[in-house]
């Protein structure tokens, strides 16, 4: 890939292309000598498709601009190639999701101007992905896989609420169903651990955060090589006064206090029935999972200071 001029592609989920920030942005990034094109997904497969036509053109830095589902669906398109991370695009982060979980954790900022100096001005990163298997397919993420409370809360949350509201609509869905939380049954394992009993939220995290800035794996970093596994458990009594810290705060403190927590290189859940575990808005259905932390897939544009990342 050549260094001179930069050539940059710019993968959009379809619900921004309107956006008139981005459209001067992308004027002057291009008036930078930045040879920046753009395409729009509008269905499913249209990232995958988009990143290899990004591939055979020579495209030095492919950049996803939409939420954590648009993030994950650009770096999952790059996982699933046969390339080493060193001989794909590099992948940069423009935010203009609802909820922006991944960029809000990263410090990436959400301007749009701001979004492509960090991209121009930051070399790029190795980051871990994470890696689900289930019913025999695999699926990719760059954030973070979460069932049980927080997941139904996103999977509940309707589209018109989301846009009135932002992130604030998940809080307001998720108080809706404090009175009326079933724990789910499963067994989870990964080397040197074991756990069984039921949960009522459970966070795999590469990154922090999910559903609108639920922190449940406030402690993750997307380039140590391990997933962070937060377990909470079933709770006698003070079940919604708990989760409504977490909710409004995210706070260490609320999860320390109930929560089982690992860092593994894997994990594996059982559950008793078949349960629904979130992954960066994508909802995958199962009753078992294996999960796997691939080190160093992708190359991104991160903040210098990035707490997300280990090695800065």
């Amino acid at each position: 890939m050549g260094d001179s001029p930069k050539r940059w592609r710019l993968i959009l989920n379809g619900k921004s292309a309107g956006d008139e920030p981005l459209r001067a942005a992308v004027a002057a990034m291009r008036a930078r000598a930045i040879a920046l094109s753009v395409r729009v997904t509008w269905e499913a497969g249209d990232a995958e498709r988009y990143v290899a036509e990004a591939i055979a053109d020579g495209i030095d830095t492919v950049i996803a601009a939409g939420g954590d589902g648009t993030l994950s669906a650009v770096a999952t398109a790059l996982a699933h190639r046969d390339e080493g991370a060193d001989a794909l695009p590099t992948l940069g982060l423009v935010p203009m999701g609802t909820a922006n979980d991944f960029a809000d954790a990263a410090q990436i900022p959400e301007p749009v101007a701001d979004a492509f100096d960090l991209i121009q001005s930051q070399p790029a990163r190795p980051i871990d992905l994470l890696k689900l298997v289930a019913n025999g397919s695999v699926h990719w993420a760059a954030n973070l896989a979460s069932g049980g409370f927080g997941t139904q809360v996103t999977v509940d949350t309707p589209d018109g609420m989301k846009k009135l509201l932002g992130g604030l609509a998940y809080l307001v869905t998720g108080m809706s169903k404090l009175g009326r939380i079933e724990p789910l049954r499963a067994r989870i394992h990964g080397p040197g651990f074991e756990w069984e009993g039921g949960f009522i939220a459970l966070g795999v995290g590469n990154g922090r955060q999910a559903g609108g800035g639920q922190a449940l794996c406030p402690d993750a970093r997307i380039d140590d090589g391990l997933l962070d596994v937060t377990i909470v458990p079933e709770l006698e009594g003070e079940v919604a006064a708990t989760l409504a810290t977490m909710l409004t705060d995210g706070r260490h403190a609320a999860l320390d206090r109930i929560a089982t927590r690992r860092q593994l290189s894997w994990l594996e859940i059982d559950a008793v029935e078949p349960i629904v575990l979130n992954l960066d808005g994508e909802p995958v259905e199962s009753g078992h999972f294996r999960i796997d932390c691939v080190p160093g897939r992708v190359r991104m544009h991160l903040p210098p200071d990035c707490p997300l990342l280990l090695n800065r």
